[in-house]
């Protein structure tokens, strides 16, 4: 006998409702299997594309977190392929086109931000915006490749006019305008003295090295370069092998951070104003400043503690600044005996001068941790809760690093990616989540999938894209990827597959906000990266990468509740046209990434790596979009 709320039903559906009830199942049976079975592409030969999931990649108290993501993924996607087909995302208007998020100087005003606030990163204040495409100026070109692109650029591919050229002084000295369309930049003339060369020469001479081809065996090997102008300095130190990453404000035409980018060397926004920068204590070999407009003497000496907190024990802060100043400056010229203020407070914070040539100073921090204590006039240590502030955390007037057991003076480092046991050791001890057995199959992982990845884009790009004129079909696209960010870095495994892999590639490492800090062990290795909250725009112009990778960040992303629709487009403004885009995760959220993928115009192909495992790859590429 049928129960009472059954036999309601029926007075209210009508007799047929157990069959409506079976064709409803039936149907939800069929989406699924459309779904399971769409998943897969004809790339089968691929047998080990996607790395496996490291052990321990997500700390075991989340084990029922990523079990509920992958059926929220599921049930957001059953919802989505019932309705209608997404619409493209319209392109954006015209003024745009440089476009970066949270710098808005008019909108910081607003709120009364003062004392270069104004002028700073604040995404707080970033507001509801139509969604849509960034696109390229009318006049953009795909970069020449590299090496070629790092002394030439296309003159459309930058927000500067030919007016600013020819009325910047100096500047010229530096670059010559060999087209129309074209600017070359010279490495051997007019940066500093007698030309770049001549430059890092004296700098070398100056802390005691034969020549600047003796940085690394000096230990000096990441290079912060605060405004790095048109990035001669920085391009000469990557001949050397060295690698430098230049920070500098946002400007909104004549962007020291674009031309970096655009002739291929590490470069992200970045200010000395009210907050620390992204990275963490400890994290350069040498802090260079040539004229860089910073107001050292501001702030009561906290841009120098700034600079202490990033350099490593041993590491050197190089100031070229011309020698006359106004009265009272810090780099004003000893009257007598006294001392200039400058000289004064490098000594409380126990640094030493090495030496002086005409604009040039050079001081080397100490390597020395109970020097500071030992000073009758010095600074107090930071306690444990300004160490961890290395995300836009306030500025401090205090010591960091002392406590830290990477406290390891530059002529003790092992220079390169390949990092000694006792090393790794102090991270493993420092940081109780990196293994060491972890660590080294890590890397093992991405070298042989990093040759699968290379064989899926080869043919890729030659078999979909005409040839462009002038070019010869060459081996796999090794020059054709300069500019690579990894979203999701871990210990920077990737990076180092690159380097083994002889790639002509730098890598910006990311380490999401929300993750396990692994960015010292990444710096440590001597790569580029930074922290970053990926519910936030990246802190670079648009057009900046050949290529993103992630691996696990959407798993991630969807526990911190971030947009997913507004980071693909913040992806698609940093990436240049016909760039790529190779992401891994289980395949709930690559099927969302690939509907998103879709909305904003990308040509995208998920594959099936054929492991055994949940995991798919989502390859894409960038259309180039002209109007």
């Amino acid at each position: 006998m049928r129960s009472g709320w059954y036999n309601n039903l029926s007075l209210i559906f009508g007799v047929k409702i157990r069959h409506n009830w079976f064709l409803l199942c039936f149907i939800c049976i069929l989406a699924l299997v459309a779904l399971l079975s769409s998943s897969s592409t004809s790339n089968r030969e691929f047998d080990s594309l996607v790395p496996p999931r490291l052990p321990n990649v997500y700390t075991n108290y989340r084990k029922l977190k990523e079990q509920s993501v992958i059926d929220y993924f599921d049930l957001r996607f059953l919802t989505s392929v019932t309705n209608s087909r997404l619409k493209e995302l319209p392109l954006c208007w015209k003024e745009r086109e440089n476009y970066v998020p949270c710098y808005n100087v008019s909108a910081n005003l607003e709120i009364e931000l003062k004392d270069g606030e104004e002028f700073d990163r604040h995404c707080e204040l970033l507001r509801n915006e139509e969604k849509c495409l960034v696109r390229p100026p009318k006049e953009y070109k795909i970069p020449l490749r590299w090496p070629a692109g790092r002394d030439v650029i296309w003159s459309g591919n930058v927000k500067i006019t030919k007016d600013q050229f020819l009325s910047s002084g100096s500047m010229t000295k530096r670059m010559m305008l060999l087209e129309e369309n074209q600017i070359a930049f010279h490495n051997d003339d007019g940066l500093i003295f007698d030309g770049v060369k001549d430059y890092t020469r004296q700098l070398a001479e100056s802390i005691g090295l034969g020549s600047d081809s003796d940085f690394l065996q000096a230990g000096v090997q990441n290079v912060l370069d605060i405004g790095c102008g048109f990035g001669s300095f920085g391009a000469h130190l990557v001949s050397l092998k060295l690698l430098p990453v230049c920070i500098a404000a946002y400007e909104v035409t004549g962007s020291q951070v674009q031309l970096a980018l655009e002739r291929g060397l590490p470069a992200m926004l970045g200010n000395f104003i009210s907050r620390q920068l992204p990275y963490p204590s400890l994290s350069f070999d040498m802090v260079h400043c040539a004229q860089c407009g910073i107001d050292w003497d501001g702030k009561d000496g906290m841009f120098i503690i700034e600079v202490d907190r990033l350099l490593r024990p041993g590491g050197y802060f190089v100031l070229t600044s011309p020698v006359i100043r106004p009265q009272g400056s810090l780099l004003a010229i000893k009257k007598g005996n006294m001392l200039t203020p400058v000289e004064d407070f490098t000594q409380r914070i126990c640094w030493s001068l090495l030496d002086q040539q005409d604009e040039t100073f050079i001081w080397q921090k100490t390597a020395d941790g109970h020097c500071y204590t030992t000073r009758s006039q010095g600074l107090p240590l930071c306690q444990d809760e300004h160490e961890s502030q290395s995300y836009y955390g306030p500025l401090v007037k205090c010591i960091s690093g002392t406590h830290s057991k990477r406290w390891m003076p530059l002529r003790n480092r092992c220079n390169g990616s390949q990092l000694t046991l006792e090393e790794l050791e102090v991270h493993g001890k420092y940081y109780s989540s990196v293994q060491h057995g972890e660590f080294y199959e890590e890397r093992e992982i991405w070298k042989s999938s990093l040759r699968n990845y290379w064989s899926l884009i080869t043919p890729l790009i030659f078999s979909d894209h005409p040839k462009r004129p002038g070019d010869e079909d060459p081996l796999p696209p090794y020059n054709m990827v300069r500019n690579v960010m990894d979203m999701n870095a871990y210990y920077g495994g990737f990076n180092a597959a690159l380097v083994d892999g002889k790639k002509s590639a730098w890598v910006m490492n990311v380490v999401p906000v929300g993750t396990r800090n692994t960015l010292p062990l990444i710096l440590d290795q001597g790569f580029a990266g930074v922290l970053h909250d990926w519910c936030e725009p990246f802190p670079t112009y648009p057009r900046s990468y050949d290529m993103l990778h992630a691996s696990g960040l959407f798993s991630f992303l969807s526990l911190e509740k971030c947009s997913m629709m507004d980071l693909f487009l913040e992806m698609d403004r940093i990436l240049r046209p016909e760039g790529w885009v190779i992401l891994s995760d289980n395949v709930g959220a690559i099927e969302m990434a690939r509907m998103h993928a879709t909305q904003i115009r990308w040509e995208a192909r998920v594959i099936d790596p054929q492991n055994g495992s949940d995991e798919r790859i989502l390859v894409c590429q960038k259309p180039f979009l002209r109007k």
